[in-house]
């Protein structure tokens, strides 16, 4: 197992080839599926939930099998869900784990980090991943997700610093495959980032896109979040692998529903702030009919729109 110093920089083993070591974790009981969709790109799709459902795979991870080794996007929510992604490459392939590309650091995409970590694997993360992880919200969350995640999440579960931090987009090209990395800067999260797989024009968006399901807002930025989702180059793709739900074959379409729900939430709590309305009627009195039949919309849509009321008394204040 390598032991590695983020901070100082400096890696005292590299691990050559990757093997997994399914003894350290608890097993997990979920239904976990690879998905195919293009020549060298794969996905698997977390259930739609909150996130403590489904031992806490509700969101997707993805990987690039290369000629020279294999790319992951995302590390799932849990070190256990995170080992049965490894074993599932390992499957298909024995090239070892190069690089791990993060696309946000929210809980539910990094605590399997430690497992590819472990590998030798480097990992890439937005800037805006230095924040979360010296905040309080970070500790505060992996305490507890200790609790309700319980033994997926453990007393052996640590947050994992990135080795590489991506403040701009760029390339890079390992065996045959180039890939694109998109800095799309704070949008949904502190700092988010999408993939493209070039050959395949497949697309990872992270949480900036999720299909078919309502997102979570948090604490994001969704004034700039509209920007960058109009911004995403979907002309050509093939298909597009969202943070959260099916793969899909129709990029725009996609894209068109996130930003559609963001946008409504913005255009009604906008109003509500602009004229002084209460958060309770407003909501109230809101048509939600295009959205409620979504998934997750009745565990999440009246927490996203308190959040983004908030957000907009807070940009009103800034002008």
């Amino acid at each position: 197992m390598p032991t590695c110093n983020k901070l100082a920089g400096l890696c005292l083993l590299t691990v050559a080839l990757n093997s997994t070591a399914g003894e350290q974790y608890a097993p997990t009981s979920v239904e976990m599926e690879v998905k195919q969709v293009s020549e060298h790109t794969y996905y698997v799709e977390g259930a739609a939930g909150i996130a403590t459902d489904n031992e806490g795979f509700i969101s997707n991870a993805g990987f690039v099998i290369t000629g020279d080794g294999v790319v992951v996007f995302d590390a799932l929510g849990t070190p256990s869900l995170a080992n049965e992604l490894a074993s599932k490459i390992r499957e298909l392939t024995d090239q070892p784990i190069r690089k791990v590309i993060v696309s946000h650091y929210h809980a539910d995409h990094i605590y399997g980090l430690q497992v590819f970590e472990d590998m030798g694997a480097s990992i890439s993360a937005p800037l805006g991943a230095q924040k979360y992880l010296q905040s309080d919200a970070a500790k505060e969350r992996l305490e507890e997700r200790q609790f309700s995640l319980d033994p997926w999440v453990n007393e052996n579960t640590r947050l994992i610093l990135p080795d590489v931090t991506v403040s701009k987009s760029d390339t890079f090209t390992l065996g045959d495959v180039t890939f694109t990395i998109n800095y799309m800067g704070k949008a949904h999260s502190d700092g988010d980032l999408s993939m493209l797989v070039e050959p395949d024009k497949v697309l990872f968006s992270g949480d900036l896109i999720f299909e078919g399901r309502v997102p979570f807002v948090g604490n994001a930025d969704t004034k700039n979040w509209l920007e960058t989702l109009t911004r995403l180059e979907t002309g050509g793709l093939t298909a597009l692998i969202p943070g959260h739900g099916p793969a899909s074959t129709s990029p725009g379409e996609t894209i068109a529903l996130t930003r559609a729900y963001i946008a409504y939430l913005r255009e009604v709590m906008g109003a509500a702030v602009d004229e002084f309305i209460p958060f309770d009627e407003a909501y109230a009195e809101a048509d939600w009919s295009r959205f409620e039949q979504l998934p997750a919309f009745d565990a999440g849509n009246r927490i996203n729109a308190y959040q983004v009321y908030l957000s907009m008394e807070a940009e009103l204040l800034e002008q």
